[in-house]
């Protein structure tokens, strides 16, 4: 193989193959690249058997082949190369090694033979369709924070994507949750998504998945089958196994009867709680809100080292209230609203509360209370 490219073209396929693969690794060609050269591009894939990247880039082709090298080696070199270094990769003879040239820098690597790379098979995907990934990228943004990380619970390790009648249409859902708080976003199902199964993207390619959607003009690619999903944005392809559980019956947690309803400037909301909880301590992390006629006060008592209070003007018309959440909970959810007022509606300081974007109809999020 004998192949020569542009090394900001190389680095950035490279930047988003290498990532998929592990640092550690029990199985050596876990820890590699496979680099295929065809006709006039060079392809690129990573896997850590969950989980696989491709992406092709466009490169002058001497000698067409393929071998594997390590993954994190590769990109290490090719950050350090100067700006605008054009790049040869070639193998020896015996293909045991490959040299990567760029100028005077030559490095030698060490391959693994390209039969011994492991495939993830995608079987037959049953349902195909397409959306923009300004679109995608909302579904999983709106989301991915909620998801748990305790692996015990496995089945709530990732986005549960899924359609539902809604309002006399069919929606596409993402839900995630963590059993502390749930996060909702819906989009119009796009044509082709019908009758999907409900499934669940687990955490790390959610992850993967947030760094490739970045340009918004882009379109997306979506195949599903039972156990598989693959996402083929541009150049990239990325082929993932999907979460092997059951995902909670969430309708059931999101509350329909809450008619205290505070409305509250987003902004000022999130600033005034990250300022209290700076007396919380790391185990405790709760913040009481004392809900009353026009205004809110939040409270933060620390035993050890003190205590904070904040009051902010507010639209509440009911029968006052006190209530207490996770600081970090509330300002994960201040975040993801985009509107400049925050909707929260409550029922009682035992039950959950449902806080919603003034201007957003599409997404909600659902806090349980803490004791304070």
């Amino acid at each position: 193989m004998r192949v020569i490219l542009e090394r900001s073209t190389l680095l950035k396929s490279l930047n988003h193959v290498h990532r998929v693969v592990e640092r550690r690794n029990t199985i050596p060609i876990l820890s590699n690249v496979l680099l295929s050269a065809d006709g006039a591009s060079l392809q690129m894939k990573a896997t850590d058997l969950d989980l696989e990247v491709t992406e092709a880039a466009g490169a002058s082709i001497e000698q067409a082949g393929a071998t594997t090298v390590p993954a994190h080696l590769l990109y290490d070199i090719v950050r350090k190369l100067p700006d605008g270094a054009e790049v040869m990769l070639k193998t020896d003879e015996d293909g045991n090694a490959m040299s990567v040239v760029a100028g005077r820098s030559s490095f030698r690597l060490q391959c693994l033979p390209q039969s011994d790379f492991p495939e993830l098979s995608a079987g037959n995907f049953s349902h195909i369709f397409r959306l923009d990934s300004e679109a995608l990228k909302g579904l999983i943004e709106k989301t991915q924070f909620a998801i748990s990380t305790e692996e015990t619970r496995y089945y709530l390790n990732g986005i549960f994507l899924h359609t539902i009648e809604a309002d006399g249409e069919l929606k596409l859902r993402s839900v995630a949750t963590d059993g502390h708080r749930l996060a909702r976003a819906e989009m119009e199902a796009p044509a082709g998504s019908e009758g999907m199964p409900g499934i669940i993207i687990p955490r790390k390619t959610v992850g993967e998945l947030q760094k490739l959607v970045d340009d918004p003009d882009v379109a997306v690619t979506v195949e599903l089958s039972d156990t598989k999903i693959r996402f083929t944005i541009g150049s990239v392809i990325l082929t993932s196994k999907l979460i092997d559980g059951t995902f909670p019956d969430y309708q059931r947690v999101i509350p329909t009867g809450n008619d205290k309803k505070l409305v509250i400037d987003r902004q000022t909301f999130a600033s005034a709680v990250d300022r209290v909880s700076t007396i919380s301590s790391e185990r405790g992390r709760a913040v009481k809100l004392s809900i009353a006629e026009g205004q809110v006060t939040l409270t933060v008592n620390n035993p050890d080292s003190g205590s904070a209070t904040e009051e902010l003007a507010a639209e509440y018309e009911a029968d006052p209230i006190e209530i207490g959440f996770n600081a970090r909970y509330l300002l994960d959810v201040a975040a993801q609203l985009s509107g400049s007022e925050a909707r929260f509606l409550l029922a009682d300081a035992g039950s959950p509360t449902l806080v919603q974007d003034e201007g957003d109809e599409s997404t909600l999020y659902v806090l349980m209370p803490m004791r304070v």
